[in-house]
């Protein structure tokens, strides 16, 4: 029985551009079950639709110096969302808001343009952010802060005086009930900063602008210099390697 995947084709890729190097270029909008790579033209195979929709934002991107030309004969659409997230189990790469997933490409180095960036921004307006996103989202600053603050409290929402302690105080909760993982996400490091309510906003509403994309960038990249930044990977896990894309 053969597998189900969703194309787009790749062209204009430099002649210093590899299999490796494409993988680790896409492998941001999802996961991707193979690639057909011949010189200068590549076809992705991803498991999901909305991870080759993905893909066909980032038309005219650049990678080892070319600009990417990426098509596709079909319109790949977003898949619906039934089943709500597993606790403690991260969110597939291809739930996050576009938006998310263009800073983090910025974050690595990676150059898109603002007409990316817009895309991104307009895919989100349009399509709305997953309910499977959301809820993981909004589960993680309540535990958090449940934790951390008491019943009823969202990390995110508390002020900055106390909100060390606060953070302070989930660690060790986290440490006596085996939460060390959840803890060492990004998103839940984010929300327990000065910014937390900020950084929520960006990840849950589609009101944005460009600027707001390159805040997060850097906001990841601080997070990735000091190899805190857990990645998704092709199979999500709770943490992983700065390199990869913010979990």
């Amino acid at each position: 029985m053969s597998t189900t995947t969703y194309s787009v084709h790749v062209s204009n890729i430099a002649p210093t551009t590899g299999e490796s190097q494409l993988h680790d270029f896409f492998t941001f909008c999802g996961k991707i079950q193979s690639i057909d790579y011949k010189e200068k033209t590549a076809t992705i195979y991803f498991e999901k639709s909305s991870a080759a929709k993905t893909a066909l934002m980032l038309n005219g991107g650049t990678l080892d110096g070319s600009r990417l030309e990426v098509t596709s004969d079909v319109d790949h659409q977003d898949e619906p969302h039934h089943d709500e997230p597993r606790s403690g189990v991260p969110i597939d790469q291809s739930d996050k808001p576009r938006a998310g997933i263009a800073a983090e490409y910025l974050a690595k180095g990676y150059q898109l343009s603002d007409n990316i960036l817009h895309r991104a921004i307009d895919i989100d307006n349009k399509q709305g952010i997953s309910k499977r996103f959301l809820d993981y989202f909004h589960s993680l600053d309540t535990n958090l802060g449940q934790r951390a603050l008491g019943p009823d409290q969202t990390i995110s929402g508390k002020v900055q005086t106390s909100l060390e302690a606060a953070t302070q105080q989930a660690r060790a909760v986290d440490e006596q009930k085996g939460f060390s993982k959840m803890a060492s996400d990004y998103y839940a490091k984010a929300l327990a900063t000065p910014l937390g309510q900020r950084i929520k906003s960006f990840y849950t509403s589609t009101a944005k602008e460009v600027q707001d994309i390159h805040e997060e960038a850097l906001r990841i990249k601080a997070q990735s210099a000091s190899h805190e930044t857990p990645a998704a990977q092709p199979e999500p896990t709770p943490a992983a390697e700065a390199s990869k894309p913010a979990a």
